[in-house]
């Protein structure tokens, strides 16, 4: 493998070149070693990563830095080689969860592969968050370029954003029909959304705007566990997690020439994880911090222990599933610093592993 390493700044993703001397020396470079998030190549394997709390740069940079992702492959010699910009990239557009908090957007994910994307989850302020993307460099999130989604479960902080993915590219130009993916009800929840918006459709068709009459509509496939998508860029593979009473929920793998990626959507342990990812590239997993007051209830403790996946438990799974680089998303933190909760997980594993954040890259 190749080293990996870009910054994504308001101008876009730019290559960063290693300083010279030893990787001792690289870790010690200032503008990364307080903030950036750091896996460590050793002798042909990967070091797990330390998280470093935000730091103020020297104003000479005169540079707002928007996230910094970084993530170090090796040759079987440990040598390392020049940057290189992968075909397949994650995007994490928001990793955020009910809480209305403003630096977290509602759960999507972007799996961009040859200049086309495909998303997982449409979560609240999801065509902005893509736009966002679009400014830092990654073209293919443009508004009208947003034609394939993924869903996992029909939870509305999942699904808030599904109204917005139909109608703003629409809106922007976009003449080919969304195609949408995902468990039984998929289907009705896009058929109300129509009818909600069925004098706005009308308004915009027939009035003086003139919309094309076909980018508001949706191609719906409700699915099974098994291969659901399959083009010239990738191989999309469903497998069933358990979320706590849901019917349905779903996790996906992504195959590409290049990459494997294993997107764990909202589920409590589950053998299926383990499965899918086998090793895989890019593991993308939920997790929940167990402390914090309202955990201190019976009722929440078993809604979590139910629903989601502790930091004790998900180092039992990535220890036997065995990622390349573990991203914990969807952080529930309890109004516990995010540091906690990435400590907690390092006690239980001590892969290479990274906490998300909205417009991280991956």
């Amino acid at each position: 493998m190749r080293n990996r390493l870009g910054m994504i700044t308001p101008n876009g993703i730019v290559p960063v070149s290693r300083p010279s001397g030893t990787w001792s020396h690289f870790l010690n470079f200032p503008a990364l070693k307080r903030w950036a998030t750091i896996a460590t190549p050793l002798r042909g394997s990967v070091r797990r990563t330390e998280l470093h709390t935000p730091m103020k740069l020297s104003k000479s940079l005169n540079v707002t830095l928007v996230s910094v992702v970084l993530v170090v492959g090796i040759r079987a010699t440990g040598q390392a080689s020049g940057p290189v910009t992968p075909h397949t990239q994650v995007v994490v557009l928001g990793t955020g969860n009910p809480n209305a908090d403003p630096d977290r957007s509602g759960p999507a994910v972007a799996v961009v592969v040859n200049d086309t994307a495909y998303l997982v989850d449409c979560g609240p302020g999801v065509v902005r968050r893509a736009a966002a993307a679009e400014k830092l460099g990654i073209k293919a999130l443009a508004a009208k370029q947003l034609k394939t989604v993924f869903i996992t479960h029909l939870h509305s902080d999942h699904t808030l954003g599904y109204p917005d993915l139909i109608f703003t590219p629409w809106v922007l130009d976009r003449a080919d029909p969304l195609t949408a993916y995902g468990p039984r009800g998929l289907r009705a929840m896009t058929d109300h959304i129509e009818k909600a918006w069925k004098k706005d459709i009308q308004v915009r068709i027939h009035g003086l705007e003139q919309a094309n009459q076909t980018g508001y509509k949706v191609v719906v496939h409700e699915i099974a566990p098994g291969v659901v998508y399959r083009d010239a860029n990738v191989t999309v593979t469903a497998f069933a997690v358990k979320h706590g009473t849901w019917d349905q929920a779903f996790g996906y793998r992504f195959d590409t020439a290049d990459r494997s990626i294993v997107i764990s959507g909202d589920t409590a342990p589950v053998e299926s994880v383990v499965d899918a990812c086998h090793g895989c590239d890019v593991l993308l997993h939920e997790v929940y911090n167990p402390k914090g007051e309202e955990m201190k209830e019976a009722h929440w403790q078993q809604y979590f222990k139910t629903f989601h996946t502790s930091p004790e438990e998900l180092g039992d799974i990535a220890r036997r599933a065995h990622p390349k680089l573990l991203v914990l998303y969807h952080q529930v933190l309890h109004k516990q610093p995010e540091e906690d909760l990435v400590e907690q997980v390092r006690r239980s594993y001590s892969g290479t592993f990274v906490s998300a954040k909205d417009l991280g890259m991956y």
